[in-house]
């Protein structure tokens, strides 16, 4: 039997209860038109009813509000994944040399521990020069969500059963089989919550990300980039309270959309790839 036979027989999938994916045509539907148009509409309800929103919601402002939350979404997704292109190879190369592992998992501490929005004004004055001012908000949501991900996929791979290892070094399971039929497998939890984990920190730092007119040098022209966390910004400067409110809530029901649609399924998925 060749290698790549016998490896398929490394990682043994874990069959648990819980939800499911949806699989109707009715839940299909719920889940990506009904539920979200629920909640946008109990929201613009609710803030009607509190006085706190004008019908413009319904007009301009509601289109710019999609828009800028396209492009915060289009920011995050671009910096998550950069995260996944360089934290695999950052956390292989620990697995594979163990003196590599020595040195460098303390400087992955320390660089960790080093505030990221430290290299913020650095950055920012790198991508003017190059008129590529967007790319100064990604490389800060790439630099914040990194390490969860590196740190998280390490203890994945450090995580591996002494026997799995084994089994793998019994049937020549290298090179590239080992990382597509043993590796690849045994990080997809730990990738997920990485991803999670990055994600919820790439949120925390979109506002500081968009809004760049405090960063640039005196003499150069620029403003904010358009996103949700520019317009949560300048509609709190300018006391436009409606703005900020669809704002907010439009922040909230993404991230809570995300959440039950995207990461708990990921989670679940996930299950099947723990060790017994």
């Amino acid at each position: 039997m060749r290698n790549t036979d016998h490896s398929r027989h490394i990682h043994r999938h874990r069959q648990r209860s819980g939800p499911h994916y949806p699989t109707t045509v009715w839940q299909k539907w719920y889940s990506i038109i009904i539920m979200p148009t629920i909640l946008i509409i109990l929201a613009i309800v609710t803030s009607s009813l509190l006085g706190v929103a004008q019908l413009t919601l319904f007009s301009v402002k509601f289109n710019d509000l999609f828009l800028a939350l396209g492009s915060t979404m289009a920011r995050l997704a671009s910096a998550y994944c950069l995260s996944v292109v360089i934290a695999l190879p950052l956390a292989f190369i620990i697995y594979f040399s163990p003196t590599a592992e020595r040195f460098l998992l303390p400087l992955y501490d320390i660089v960790e521990s080093v505030p990221t929005l430290a290299f913020f004004p650095a950055i920012v004055i790198f991508f003017v020069k190059y008129n590529f001012v967007n790319g100064a908000a990604i490389f800060i949501i790439f630099l914040s969500m990194l390490w969860n991900i590196v740190f998280t996929v390490v203890g994945g791979l450090t995580g591996i059963p002494n026997d799995v290892k084994a089994a793998a070094h019994v049937f020549r399971v290298k090179g590239l089989s080992e990382i597509r039929y043993l590796l690849l497998p045994a990080i997809v939890p730990q990738l997920v919550t990485g991803s999670i984990l990055a994600w919820a920190q790439g949120w925390n730092i979109i506002i500081v990300a968009e809004v760049l007119h405090t960063y640039l040098p005196a003499g150069i022209v620029g403003g904010d980039l358009f996103g949700i966390g520019s317009m949560l910004v300048n509609a709190s400067s300018s006391g436009q309270g409606n703005i900020f409110f669809a704002a907010i809530v439009a922040m909230i029901v993404t991230i809570a959309f995300l959440n039950f649609f995207v990461w708990q399924k990921l989670l679940q998925y996930a299950e099947h790839y723990k060790f017994d």
